[in-house]
């Protein structure tokens, strides 16, 4: 493989285009990945405009065909697809005895199903290439739970168990999987659109963790661009919490 490609799910914002910016400064081939066309657009030509390889791709993670299409669209720009972060999600504050069927399910399929159908879509092009390397964003609910939350917590839990199964399958064939589990990431579309509802203001949560500071969509960028080098071959099947201290696992 002379160019590494990579897709990102959810990647038209916050995290998800730190990411991809992150993975074309180091050379990869990337597919911006989001139900949002518009703003996965300006990702891309951002990174084309500093000398990248990005192409936008509109699809939701939890539609197969749409997925499967997406995935073709970047096969035929930049060639098989090697690496593949799942981070697109959203999240939810409500309480528990108010978490309705609708709720319940649409958490589900974009948190968890929409690991599952990217997973399965890619994974013929990390097979034959005998490499791979497959990130999962989580969240650090899952490790420690959180109020308000017990649907989004749940979806979150399934992806790190996908995780640590998945990695116990497939890594005889070459392909690491990993999981990554932010916690208190300023800036990001899903933490403004539900920081109003927090029970703890932003400077709050900021003295409670041990490094005195919200977190960046950088940090998580680090993390993924480490876990997908070569290098990192022998390390799978683990949660890489990046959360400020607030979990340690």
């Amino acid at each position: 493989m002379s160019e590494k490609v990579a897709l990102v799910t959810g990647a038209a914002a916050g995290i998800g285009a730190e990411i991809c910016r992150r993975l074309a400064s180091e050379g990869y081939a990337v597919g911006v990945l989001d139900i949002n066309i518009d703003d996965a657009s300006r990702v891309a030509d951002e990174i084309v405009a500093a000398g990248g390889k990005a192409i936008a791709l509109e699809a939701s993670v939890a539609d197969r065909p749409q997925v499967i299409a997406a995935a073709d669209k970047l096969r035929a720009e930049y060639g098989p697809i090697t690496i593949l972060v799942n981070n697109a999600g959203i999240t939810g504050w409500v309480p528990f005895e108010e978490i309705t069927d609708d709720d319940w399910d649409r958490m589900m399929a974009i948190n968890t199903r929409g690991v599952f159908i990217p997973t399965q879509v890619i994974l013929p092009d990390m097979k034959a290439a005998k490499w791979g390397r497959i990130v999962n964003i989580s969240s650090s609910s899952a490790q420690s739970g959180t109020a308000l939350m017990a649907h989004y917590s749940a979806s979150k839990g399934a992806v790190i168990s996908m995780t640590r199964s998945l990695a116990l399958e497939l890594g005889p064939l070459g392909i690491t999987v990993n999981n990554v589990p932010p916690a208190s990431i300023a800036g990001t579309v899903m933490f403004e659109a539900t920081k109003d509802k927090m029970p703890l203001t932003v400077e709050q949560i900021a003295q409670m963790l041990p490094v005195r500071r919200m977190g960046e969509a950088q940090d998580i960028a680090n993390a993924v661009a480490w876990l997908v080098k070569e290098e990192t071959g022998y390390v799978t099947g683990q949660t890489i919490g990046v959360n400020g201290g607030r979990v340690v696992s």
